[in-house]
């Protein structure tokens, strides 16, 4: 599993008020065992603390655990070359999430609270020793092994029961252990007849619902003996749209970037808007628009997704619905390569960050 249930110990919740059309915030700390006390434990110490910290004291029955209505971030935070930490662009994130939130027809949490309730986050579980230490080791492989903060905000309805939409949602902020996203063994990707989302629905938000089909069409992939799988459009089955849980880019032979164009099927990534940046900055011509599944068999030379979690990672091939596999080659291309270089080395801080994507956390001291 690429996600581990190892909740850190304190976590944000906040509700909204109907009142007072403000959000009451509330910090629950489980336990003060730090991290450092955590693993010294036994295993089944270990495991007593972790399943208090994952108790939160949710409604059971609620419009999201009835109907999955419910908006999600993922965000990470990295520890930095100076000694640091900082959130990665936590203000896309918070204006992805108040869209969602409006999407589902929800009061929507402000921006400037997410992202001020995210610092405090990270501050608090650091004082705690909650922040992996940063290793210069990691350099030597663009930081494919390298620890971070994965931070999960949700919303969580009222208790309800019936289809409704909330009135009174809450808001939670926790963070939890991440490793490797792809297994590891599985490879290459297969395109699933499953559709992932149409047009008028909800496939721009980051919506709990969206991810049933993602997990089923993953499996599938996944007993098929590849890494992931990939989506076509609704209306004429022909065009990318994106992966289970990632945006997809490609390469083609005049090194010309390609990736399919927003609209109301297809999630913005933070990373993906990330990666066209810098693309774009490193001088690469990027066009976002339909990318049909011929166009990529006769003209692409490097594949690769996009996602918080999954980073940048590459995919050695693409296999059609007819069996037919379109070969990438093992490992990072070229282009694909130099972004990753790009994108982790501002993240961490080895390289310089003109952009000012990171918000620090911690200044670092070096």
């Amino acid at each position: 599993m690429a996600f581990a249930l190892n909740l850190y110990p304190v976590t944000y919740i906040a509700r909204y008020n109907p009142e007072t059309e403000k959000w009451d915030e509330e910090w629950l700390e489980s336990d003060k065992v730090t991290y450092d006390e955590l693993m010294a434990m036994s295993e089944a110490d270990r495991k007593a603390v972790l399943d208090k910290r994952n108790q939160m004291g949710l409604p059971s029955v609620s419009y999201t655990s009835q109907y999955a209505y419910s908006c999600f971030e993922g965000m990470k935070g990295f520890p930095t070359k100076d000694g640091g930490v900082a959130i990665f662009r936590p203000e896309e994130n918070g204006k992805r999430f108040n869209n969602s939130m409006k999407g589902l027809y929800c009061p929507a949490f402000p921006v400037d609270q997410y992202v001020k309730a995210s610092v405090e986050f990270v501050k608090r579980n650091a004082a705690l020793g909650y922040v992996p230490k940063y290793n210069p080791d990691w350099e030597k492989t663009d930081y494919a092994d390298a620890d971070s903060i994965y931070m999960r905000p949700f919303m969580n309805s009222e208790g309800a029961i019936g289809v409704g939409c909330s009135k009174q949602p809450y808001v939670v902020i926790c963070a939890t252990t991440v490793s490797a996203y792809f297994k590891k063994g599985l490879d290459g990707a297969v395109i699933t007849n499953r559709i992932r989302a149409t047009p008028h629905g909800t496939g721009y938000i980051k919506c709990a619902s969206n991810y049933v089909i993602s997990a089923l069409a993953k499996k599938e992939a996944e007993q098929a003996g590849f890494v992931e799988c990939v989506y076509l459009d609704a209306v004429h089955h022909k065009y990318f749209q994106e992966g289970s849980s990632c945006n997809i880019f490609f390469v083609l032979k005049d090194k010309t970037i390609v990736t399919p164009e927003l609209g109301d099927t297809i999630l913005p990534g933070i990373t993906r808007k990330s990666v066209i940046a810098l693309a774009k900055e490193k001088g690469y011509k990027v066009e976002e628009r339909p990318v049909s599944v011929k166009e990529v068999q006769k003209k692409a030379v490097e594949c690769f997704v996009t996602g918080t979690a999954a980073g940048i990672s590459p995919m050695s091939s693409i296999t059609d619905l007819n069996g037919k596999k379109t070969v990438f080659g093992e490992g990072f291309g070229p282009v694909a390569k130099e972004l990753q270089h790009e994108l982790k080395g501002r993240q961490y801080g080895s390289l310089e960050d003109p952009n000012h994507w990171n918000t620090v956390v911690i200044p670092g001291n070096k």
